[in-house]
């Protein structure tokens, strides 16, 4: 087993709670964070072209929201929202489309079930048939199911690269292999047992060892297609953070898979997405880029 996958011993659980129970470094994330995000979230459904609450499994929340822009062959941003696959509501996170729409991209933001109702592996399964749903009615929901770019943060940025190793052709015959363009994992958790070893936050995940290693994209769901990826990670993040999206980016990326590292300066795990919706921040540009295939720019 690689350095990158043993490091964790040398931390206790005070350690890892440090690195990473993010919440505990931001106590305004409760009454300034996320009131913030809702407020833009709520005036975004009210003005933006978008259909809201599609089911698109059996799950109570595996619905999804799609805002538009007018032009409905242009890429599509899927969106996963974090909360270490136990917390959160995509209604939070409809502040991201607004930037894009006015960039000329459709933006698709997904709801998921939750820890401990159903397994992180559940999730990764609702995510795929999120993925499958859009694909198979691109149509009716007034977007192009050939450009699609998928993007998650932290837990989401998990379920990305667990998406970018996933063989569609698998899940029908009908399905595409390159059915994702793109990848763009926000601060991933890529190996999931440090994650398993913070106490306060695997009480609601309940992972086990083996399901760790089973679900962790860096042991046993390594990309298998060679569409680009841009890691990203904020500057001022812990350093598990920055190890998690460094050693994806230094065993996946080859000559002919393109795999980026953007850190995004003097931000937190939080006010980087308050980065990721200014038109004027390279974040925003480099989001852009990879929607409309140039690659990663790190």
């Amino acid at each position: 087993m690689s350095d990158h996958l043993t490091y964790h011993t040398r931390f206790s659980p005070e350690e890892f709670d440090a690195q990473y129970n993010l919440r505990a470094g931001r106590p305004d994330y409760e009454v300034t964070v996320v009131p913030a995000w809702s407020r833009d979230s709520e005036a975004t459904r009210a003005t933006s072209d978008c259909s809201l609450d599609i089911r698109y499994g059996e799950g109570e929340k595996q619905k999804l929201d799609v805002f538009r822009c007018p032009d409905a062959t242009a890429p599509t941003l899927v969106y996963v929202h974090g909360g270490y696959w136990q917390r959160g509501d995509k209604s939070i996170y409809s502040f991201i489309a607004p930037p894009f729409i006015a960039a000329g991209i459709n933006v698709v933001v997904l709801g998921y079930d939750l820890c401990p109702s159903v397994t992180i592996t559940r999730i990764s399964e609702e995510i795929r048939e999120a993925i499958a749903y859009i694909w198979r009615n691109a149509r009716d929901l007034g977007i192009s199911p050939h450009r699609i770019t998928v993007m998650g943060h932290s837990a989401g940025g998990h379920i990305t690269q667990m998406m970018m190793a996933t063989n569609w052709l698998a899940f029908g015959d009908d399905l595409p292999a390159d059915l994702i363009k793109s990848g763009i994992p926000v601060s991933p958790l890529s190996y999931l047992e440090p994650v398993r070893l913070t106490e306060a936050l695997n009480a609601g995940i309940r992972m086990t060892p083996e399901v760790a290693e089973a679900e962790s994209p860096m042991t046993n769901h390594p990309p298998i297609t060679n569409a680009p990826q841009l890691v990203v990670v904020g500057g001022s993040e812990t350093d598990e953070f920055h190890r998690q999206a460094r050693m994806y980016v230094e065993k996946f990326g080859t000559a002919d898979r393109k795999v980026g590292l953007y850190i995004v300066p003097d931000v937190d795990h939080f006010d980087e997405l308050n980065v990721l919706v200014d038109p004027a921040s390279p974040f925003f540009k480099h989001t852009c880029d990879m929607l409309h295939g140039k690659g990663p720019q790190s």
